[in-house]
C-alpha cells in the first residue's frame, strides 16, 4: 500500500498535451511551462547515428506536470523521453539521453534502426526563449545556442546552415518564421491552391486585383509568391513587386512560350535576365496540369520543398 509520502513523490505520467512539430509552438510551450511551478525542459536532437525519423535540431518541450509536445523521433519514443526530462526537471540538471543504437535502454528500439542523442535542457532562464518568440513574431530569423557545459541557452544570430548543427562545443538551433504564401490570381486555381495551402498549415494571403490593394510589405525571405492569372497583363505589376523584394520562391502560371513573352515584357521594363531567372515557370513541382486541384498540389508541394531548403 502506497503511503501519502510516496504518492506525493510519484513522478507524473507523461502525456501528449497536443500534437505539433511547429518550432514556435514548442518553444512557447517550454517558455510558458518554465514560468509555472512545474518547470519545463527543452529537448533537442543533437546527434544521429545511422538513420533517424527527424533532422538534427528537432525538439520537444516537456513540463514538470508530465505534459509534452513536439517530436524528436517518429512518435515511438516521445513518452519515454518526456519521462527522462521530468526527472531532469526535478533534479534541476541537464542531461544527455541516447536512444536506439548505443543506448542503455535495450527495450527502446528505433524503427529506422539507427540511434539518436538528445540534449535535455532544464529551462532556468526563460528570457532567451522569449527572445526567439519575439523575433519569430516579427518574422525575423534567430537561433538558440546551447552550451552543455554551462547548461545555458542564449539567443544568437541565425545560421544559414541546417536547422541544427554543432559549433565547437555548442549546439546551434536555428529558427525561421513560418512559411507564408502570397497567392495572386483569380478563379478556381486560386481557390483550390488557397484551400490546400491552408490545410497544410501555411499562412496564406490571397489577392485577386478586383477589390484589394496589394500590400508588398508582407513579402520577406520566408515568403513564397505565386501568380495564377490566365490574363497575363494582370500579373506584370505583381511580378515587379516580387522581384523588388527577396521571397524565397516566385512562380507564375503559364507555358514555356508564355514565360518567354513574360520575360521579354519584364526586360522591356528594365529587369535583367538574372532577375527573371528567379521566376519558376511553368509553376509547380510537376506539370503540365489540366485541373485546379492537381495544379494546387503541384504548387504547394514545390513551395514546401523549396522552403525546406531555404
Amino acid at each position: 500500500m502506497l503511503t501519502s509520502f510516496s504518492v506525493l513523490h510519484t513522478p507524473p505520467v507523461p502525456f501528449c498535451a497536443f500534437m505539433t512539430d511547429d518550432a514556435e509552438a514548442i518553444v512557447n510551450y517550454a517558455a510558458d511551462g518554465a514560468e509555472t511551478k512545474y518547470g519545463s525542459a527543452l529537448v533537442t536532437l543533437v546527434e544521429i547515428r545511422g538513420g533517424a525519423a527527424r533532422a538534427l535540431g528537432a525538439q520537444m518541450a516537456v513540463r514538470g506536470d508530465g505534459g509534452y509536445c513536439g517530436y524528436v523521433s517518429g512518435g515511438c519514443t516521445e513518452a519515454a523521453v518526456a519521462a527522462e526530462a521530468i526527472t531532469a526537471i526535478n533534479k534541476g540538471t541537464d542531461r544527455y539521453l541516447r536512444l536506439g543504437e548505443g543506448s542503455q535502454f535495450f527495450d527502446i528500439i528505433l524503427p529506422c534502426g539507427g540511434g539518436i542523442t538528445l540534449a535535455i535542457h532544464v529551462v532556468n532562464d526563460v528570457k532567451p526563449l522569449r527572445q526567439v518568440l519575439s523575433a519569430l513574431e516579427k518574422r525575423k530569423r534567430i537561433a538558440l545556442r546551447y552550451d552543455p557545459g554551462a547548461q545555458t541557452v542564449a539567443a544568437v544570430k541565425a545560421r544559414e546552415e541546417a536547422a541544427g548543427s554543432w559549433s565547437d562545443t555548442s549546439f546551434i538551433r536555428s529558427y525561421k518564421p513560418n512559411l507564408r504564401l502570397i497567392l495572386c490570381g483569380r478563379g478556381i486555381e486560386l481557390a483550390a491552391t488557397e484551400r490546400l495551402a491552408i490545410a497544410s498549415a501555411i499562412e496564406v494571403f490571397s489577392f485577386d486585383r478586383r477589390s484589394q490593394e496589394f500590400d508588398e510589405t508582407g513579402i520577406d525571405q520566408d515568403t513564397a509568391f505565386a501568380v495564377l492569372f490566365h490574363d497575363h497583363d494582370q500579373e506584370l505589376p505583381l511580378l515587379e513587386a516580387a522581384l523588388q523584394h527577396k521571397p524565397f520562391y516566385i512562380g507564375a502560371l503559364g507555358s514555356k512560350r508564355t514565360h518567354v513573352r513574360r520575360c521579354e515584357a519584364l526586360w522591356a521594363r528594365g529587369y535583367t535576365p538574372a532577375q527573371t531567372d528567379r521566376i519558376k515557370a511553368p509553376i509547380g513541382m510537376f506539370g503540365p496540369t489540366r485541373d485546379a486541384n492537381t495544379l494546387a498540389l503541384s504548387v504547394v508541394a514545390d513551395v514546401a520543398q523549396t522552403f525546406s531548403m531555404a
